[in-house]
């Protein structure tokens, strides 16, 4: 039986950010992979490309820019990642 998995989401545009969510039905007692995220974005409209599998960011793009998208835990969805917001910055003025 599949079960709903609420996944929140930071998207960081280069002069602001907001807090999503987004759906994953997964079997029950299953965790999502980073194929269920990628699948969850992109049916949000965001054209992704996996950027740091271990903090699981995503580079998005569009005709007039890419931005960061990282994929938020469960257990952390509300606590703000000093670390992560660093590493976000650099890979955003990286390009």
């Amino acid at each position: 039986m599949k079960t709903e998995f609420t996944v929140h989401f930071k998207v960081i545009h280069h002069n602001r950010s907001s807090l999503l969510r987004g759906i994953i039905f997964l079997e029950e007692n299953h965790k999502p992979t980073i194929s269920d995220y990628e699948k969850c974005l992109r049916a949000c409209g965001h054209d992704v490309v996996l950027e740091d599998k271990e903090h699981i960011i995503f580079r998005a793009f569009t005709p007039d820019e890419n931005y960061i998208i990282h994929i938020l835990e469960e257990e952390k969805a509300s606590i703000r990642d000093v670390i992560v917001e660093n590493l976000v910055s650099n890979l955003i003025h990286l390009k």
